[in-house]
């Protein structure tokens, strides 16, 4: 359970620095979309998605960030206080190609236990 609390925490720091980026990148990445936008008669709502889709992919990135890291830590002193942490973390870790659905699948298949597996251990 150590390994995954410091892989966690290294990726929740990795996905909190992405959440800065798309911070600081939001005004060249709505220039970026309007310009793809020329061409269409009523690119308002678009452009209104647009808003709405990339304050959606920051928020994902900062709670996935943060929720990474405090299920790290607390996972690495207690194996059960910060599970639900990472479980949440890890759903929304699969957003992110390749290392997030990487991590995130292997966090659930340990910590997401089975029926039978449950079966197993009581015999």
């Amino acid at each position: 359970m150590k390994k995954l609390g410091i892989l966690w925490i290294v990726y929740g720091i990795l996905r909190v620095c992405v959440g800065v980026v798309q911070v600081f990148f939001a005004p060249i990445a709505t220039v970026m979309f309007g310009a793809l936008l020329t061409r269409v008669a009523d690119y308002q709502p678009l452009m209104a998605f647009f808003h709405v889709a990339y304050t959606l992919m920051i928020v994902v990135s900062f709670l996935c960030g943060l929720l990474g890291i405090f299920g790290g830590i607390l996972s690495m002193g207690n194996a059960g206080s910060g599970r639900w942490m990472l479980i949440v973390a890890s759903f929304l870790a699969l957003t992110e190609m390749p290392i997030g659905i990487a991590l995130g699948v292997y966090t659930l298949i340990v910590l997401v236990p089975t029926r039978n597996s449950e079966k197993l251990q009581l015999r």
